[in-house]
């Protein structure tokens, strides 16, 4: 199957996921800045969610250049992810409705673990579609940022169960700012395939 609708559907789902995060940046009720401090947590939670989705949406385009076809399973693999995805509102808006709190926090790390379980299906079931010698498995190689962020987020759990859901937050940050720096493989293998492919 083509990949084209997937990748549409894909892009109109994290759009969505997005504004209905901003959504709950509720207009404050007052005229001063004082007013509008209050919602610091709110306002963090979603500028970290917003980078999360952005994140996501930018490494599924860059895989999905590297993907000729698709089949069923992996439109399944990738609403799996969709699904975790859109739960993000929710765990975003709970955290900081709540001010960072214990159970909040570690239900927002659940949510990232479960999104970075699901990217992996994912990426695992692209793969095996197309092939270990294919653009996209060598563009992936050892995946150290991928095996590195499960691990991250369950120590941001851990530490928010045990008490600590600001520590439990700045492991989440950091994983956002692992993937934030770009890994330009992906774009220079696409590129020279490109150029291979040009008469």
């Amino acid at each position: 199957m083509e990949k084209n609708r997937l990748e549409a559907f894909s892009d109109g789902v994290m759009a969505v996921i997005i504004t209905i995060m901003v959504l709950e940046l509720k207009v404050p009720h007052g005229e001063d800045f004082a007013a509008l401090a209050q919602l610091w947590p709110v306002a963090m939670s979603y500028v970290l969610s917003f980078i999360y989705v952005g994140i996501y949406w930018n490494n599924h385009h860059h895989m999905l250049q590297a993907t000729r076809r698709v089949n069923g399973a992996i439109l399944w693999w990738n609403l799996h992810l969709l699904f975790w995805l859109s739960l993000l509102p929710f765990s975003t808006g709970w955290m900081g409705e709540n001010h960072f709190a214990r159970w909040p926090t570690m239900l927002y790390g659940v949510n990232l673990l479960a999104c970075a379980c699901a990217w992996f299906i994912l990426q695992t079931g692209l793969v095996r579609h197309h092939g270990p010698d294919s653009l996209l498995a060598r563009a992936i190689g050892r995946g150290l940022k991928g095996k590195a962020s499960p691990l991250l987020y369950l120590l941001g759990i851990g530490a928010a169960w045990l008490g600590y859901p600001g520590i439990g937050l700045a492991f989440f940050a950091g994983v956002a700012l692992l993937w934030l720096v770009p890994d330009r493989r992906l774009e220079r293998l696409i590129a020279t395939s490109d150029a291979k492919q040009e008469p």
